[in-house]
């Protein structure tokens, strides 16, 4: 009376590291698997972002699996596969807005607002939410990245000026345009 043995699972850590190796040793096999289990998830994690951009959505999630090749003998395993490409998307996201926001001249823009909106407990709520993606998606491209990045992305005002190479106070003078725009169109949706 034996018992049988039954093959230990691998955990996801485990799993995740086994296909991150054999990526990093050039496994085609392993490669196609690693896009085939996560370009759904990164692509949908982009276009949330760049909405209503879709056309570069492509380009940034393709950016998301370059970067994740070309440095897949870091990851450690430490988190999930997952978690780890969706680190990566955010920053090729931030790359993102730094090009198009640095790209586009802000200080020509409309007057400065009095105040904003609360855009935080705006977009708690889904109906409110899909008002502002709708208010978003009408503004210019500029105004649109930079207050999706404040908003969403959470990033601190001194952040975005680092990141954009400018003072503060001027990116604070572009997100009260941006959100004096917003108000302007969320008024007019009504």
């Amino acid at each position: 009376m034996g018992r049988e043995l039954t093959p230990a699972v691998p955990s996801v850590h485990e799993r995740d590291q086994a296909l991150a190796d054999a990526v990093g040793r050039k496994d085609r096999k392993a490669s196609a698997e690693f896009v085939q289990e996560h370009a759904d998830s990164v692509y949908a994690y982009v276009l949330a972002r760049l909405r209503p951009n879709a056309v570069d959505v492509e380009d940034v999630t393709q950016e998301v699996f370059l970067a994740a090749w070309r440095c897949i003998g870091d990851y450690r395993g430490s988190s999930s596969l997952k978690a780890w490409l969706f680190g990566i998307a955010r920053h090729k996201v931030e790359d993102y807005y730094r090009a198009k926001v640095r790209s586009s001249d802000l200080e020509e823009a409309d007057a400065i607002a009095g105040a904003g909106l609360q855009l935080d407990s705006a977009l708690d709520e889904r109906r409110l939410r899909e008002r502002s993606l709708a208010v978003l998606d009408r503004l210019p491209e500029q105004y649109r990245l930079l207050l999706k990045w404040r908003y969403w992305e959470q990033r601190e005002t001194a952040g975005i000026a680092v990141a954009l190479g400018r003072t503060p106070k001027a990116v604070e003078r572009m997100l009260a345009r941006a959100r004096e725009r917003f108000r302007r169109e969320w008024e007019g949706a009504s």
